[in-house]
């Protein structure tokens, strides 16, 4: 492959991969707790053209690549951007916002998974669960409550309303926050959960922020994603403009030669 095409072609790629992200970002712009999510360029291993030029032969048509997985025979990958998205209030006090780094751990039947949305509800047995029906974990294990208007300090402890008003005085559970050494190689698993192969450690209560009656917002500026998804289709018609006049070139080189032959 000649090493003006690679280049091209490889620049074309990426410009599709950020497209793809673009959409994503876009598409989850009001999605409380998503994390955008950005396609990062990588050094090409080895040196010379040669060693560019078998990594974009090796490259495959594989472009579809998801969070903390390499793609295009190591020439990027996608990572989330775990800046943290603003609050919004919502007055319902089974709306709980994580105002600090961390995530709130849920049960599946595949297993724990993480999660930033804090927007749940009760079950018929009285879990508190995701919308799909997770029960969301607490320090002790599942979360059950007999009335459904908990209250819920800043440090997640988790207080039953009397029924004639105020709060017990002993919380009766305390929802647990965990962090992860790398949280950039959480992979997502849909409605909002993640899941990684990483053991998670839980956040100190006293470094817990929590927010009742709020939720995060996503942290995706859709002004920004405009912006970007302008500068990827300029930069792919310039690349595709490339790989063309250097096709015309070479094809004009060629007949060039068949006339003095």
């Amino acid at each position: 492959m000649s090493d003006v095409l690679a280049i091209s072609l490889h620049s074309m790629q990426q410009d599709m991969a950020r497209l793809e992200r673009i959409s994503m970002n876009m598409a989850n712009a009001t999605t409380p707790g998503y994390k955008r999510e950005v396609a990062v360029s990588l050094p090409i291993g080895g040196t010379g053209t040669g060693a560019f030029v078998d990594a974009m032969r090796d490259a495959g048509a594989s472009l579809a690549g998801t969070s903390g997985t390499t793609t295009l025979g190591g020439s990027f990958v996608v990572r989330p951007d775990l800046r943290p998205g603003t609050l919004k209030s919502t007055g319902q006090s089974l709306d709980i916002a994580l105002a600090s780094p961390g995530y709130f751990e849920v049960s599946t039947d595949a297993g724990l998974a993480y999660t930033r949305q804090g927007g749940w509800q009760l079950d018929g047995r009285g879990r508190l669960v995701t919308p799909q029906g997770h029960p969301v974990m607490g320090v002790g294990g599942e979360i059950v409550l007999s009335r459904p208007n908990p209250v819920i300090d800043a440090n997640g402890q988790v207080f039953e309303s009397k029924a004639g008003g105020g709060t017990e005085a002993t919380p009766i559970a305390q929802i647990k926050v965990v962090r992860f050494d790398d949280a950039s190689e959480l992979r997502r698993m849909g409605d909002g959960l993640m899941t990684t192969a990483q053991a998670p450690s839980q956040v100190p209560e006293a470094d817990v922020q929590l927010r009742q009656g709020f939720l995060e917002n996503a942290n995706v500026s859709s002004m920004q994603e405009m912006a970007q998804l302008i500068q990827s289709m300029r930069h792919f018609e310039s690349m595709q403009r490339v790989a063309l006049g250097y096709d015309e070139m070479i094809g004009g080189a060629v007949r060039k030669l068949g006339e003095l032959s």
